[in-house]
């Protein structure tokens, strides 16, 4: 057993943790993804408006993604209270 595992609460159900750890995992993948696509919007040229739209579309997406997965924690710390 890990010493995360043995800090964590032992009158939380393992479900709790095992969904705590993949959304963590899926969390940190889309603030990559963020980050990347904000990166992607600073290097475009203003005279690209296709390729702006692109990064645009795909930037906001990211950002759905993160606020659904902020939902998601919220979720899981309001039942875990």
């Amino acid at each position: 057993m890990s010493a995360s595992e043995l800090q964590r609460a032992e009158w939380l159900d393992p479900q709790f943790w095992d969904r705590l750890d993949r959304l963590e995992s899926h969390h940190r993948r889309i603030q990559s993804e963020h980050n990347e696509a904000r990166r992607g919007l600073e290097r475009l040229a203003p005279n690209k408006s296709e390729e702006l739209r692109q990064a645009w579309e795909r930037y906001c997406d990211v950002i759905t993604e993160l606020d659904r997965t902020a939902a998601e924690f919220e979720v899981l710390r309001s039942g875990a209270e």
